[in-house]
C-alpha cells in the first residue's frame, strides 16, 4: 500500500479559536504518528476566518516539537508572498532543530484574496510569474556551495526536500523540468488532475533530489462507523466551500442534516465538482472508494484531509483511514 499522509488546514470551528485549533493540530499529529501516517503537512492561508495556519513555519515548529518520527511539512508555502532567503532561513532553522523530518512544499498562489496579498507583500512586484526563478534561488540557498553572495544561515548545505504544489498544468511542467516531486491539489481542484499527472510523468527529468516521478494527490476522507454519519460529518466541509464561493468565508460550521439536499442545483453541481476526489462513508465504503482512486491515478502517495467540525470525530475519521491502510 502506498503511504498515507495528513494535510491539516488547522480549522477554526465555530465557537472556538486559533489556540484550540493549534492544540488540535498537535493532537492530530501525535495520533497520526502512532497510527502510521508518513507526513503531517500544514498549509499557508491568510485572512481566512476558518483557517489558523497563517504563520506556517511557526506552527510547524510547534507540531514538530511535540512529535518524534512523522515528517512535518508545508503544503505549502506560497512563495510569492516571501523572499526566498527568508524561507531558506526559516526551513533551515526547522531542519536544524528536527533533522531529517522537514518537507517544504511550494505554491505560487497567494493563499489569500488580492487585498490581503497586497498587505502581505506591500507591492505585487514579486508575483507568480517569478515563481520558477524564486525556486531556483531557494535551491541555491540550500546548496552547499551557493553561487550567491548572500548565504542562508542556517540553511546552506541542508537537504530540505522541495515539492511543487499545484492544481494546473503549470505546476506539473515546472515540477517535471526541475525533477521535483509533485503534489496536486485534487482535494479541492480536481478538474485537471489526470492531465497534470500525465504531463508530469511524461516530461520528468531526473535531478539530484529525485530520480523518477513522484506524485502525491490530495484526497478528502469523511469516515465514520456508518455511511449516514459520514455523510452528516461531510456537510461541514460542504458548507465551507459554498460559503467561500459565495464570498462569505466563515469558521468551520457544525454539520447539518439534509444540507446537501436543501441546496440548489448550481451549488450541488459545484460541490460534486470540487469534492469529486473524496471518500465518504463507513470503513468498507471508504476502503472501496480509496482503492478505486489509487488504481485510477496510480498515485505514489495520498495526502488525506478531513475537515470535520468535532475534533473527536475528525480523529475517528483518520483512525478508520489508518486501519484501511494497515489492512492493505
Amino acid at each position: 500500500m502506498i503511504p498515507f499522509s495528513i494535510l491539516d488546514l488547522a480549522p477554526i470551528a465555530e465557537g472556538s479559536d486559533a489556540r484550540a485549533s493549534f492544540h488540535n493540530s498537535l493532537d492530530l499529529a501525535q495520533h497520526g504518528e502512532r497510527w502510521g501516517y508518513h507526513r503531517f503537512w500544514l498549509a499557508e492561508h491568510h485572512g481566512m476566518p476558518g483557517i489558523a495556519s497563517a504563520a506556517t513555519s511557526v506552527l510547524m515548529g510547534y507540531v514538530a516539537a511535540g512529535t518524534s518520527t512523522i515528517r512535518i511539512g508545508a503544503g505549502g508555502i506560497m512563495l510569492p508572498n516571501h523572499s526566498p532567503l527568508v524561507i531558506a532561513e526559516q526551513f533551515g532553522t526547522l531542519e536544524s532543530l528536527f533533522p531529517g523530518r522537514i518537507d517544504l512544499g511550494l505554491g505560487r498562489a497567494p493563499g489569500s484574496d488580492h487585498v490581503t496579498a497586497r498587505a502581505l507583500r506591500r507591492n505585487l512586484a514579486s508575483d507568480a510569474d517569478e515563481f520558477p526563478q524564486d525556486i531556483v534561488e531557494l535551491q541555491d540557498y540550500f546548496a552547499g556551495s551557493s553561487r550567491r553572495q548572500v548565504k542562508a544561515v542556517p540553511g546552506a548545505g541542508l537537504q530540505v526536500p522541495l515539492w511543487i504544489l499545484g492544481s494546473s498544468l503549470f505546476g506539473a511542467q515546472l515540477a517535471a523540468a526541475l525533477g521535483l516531486p509533485y503534489a496536486f491539489a485534487s482535494h479541492f481542484a480536481p478538474q485537471m488532475m489526470m492531465q497534470a499527472i500525465e504531463l508530469y510523468r511524461a516530461n520528468f527529468r531526473p535531478s539530484a533530489q529525485l530520480d523518477k516521478p513522484y506524485v502525491m494527490l490530495g484526497f478528502n476522507v469523511f469516515a465514520a462507523d456508518t455511511d449516514e454519519e459520514a455523510r452528516f460529518l461531510a456537510t461541514s466541509m460542504q458548507q465551507a466551500f459554498v460559503n467561500l464561493r459565495s464570498g462569505r468565508p466563515t469558521r468551520l460550521q457544525p454539520p447539518v442534516r439534509g444540507y446537501l439536499e436543501a441546496l440548489g442545483p448550481q451549488e450541488r453541481a459545484m460541490l460534486e465538482s470540487v469534492l469529486s476526489c473524496s471518500a465518504i462513508g463507513a470503513p468498507g465504503t471508504v476502503a472501496a472508494q480509496m482503492k478505486a482512486f489509487v488504481e485510477h491515478t496510480r498515485a505514489d502517495e495520498l495526502m488525506i484531509t478531513s475537515q470535520i467540525f468535532e475534533h473527536a470525530a475528525r480523529l475517528r475519521s483518520y483512525e478508520i483511514t489508518a486501519a484501511i491502510h494497515k489492512a492493505g
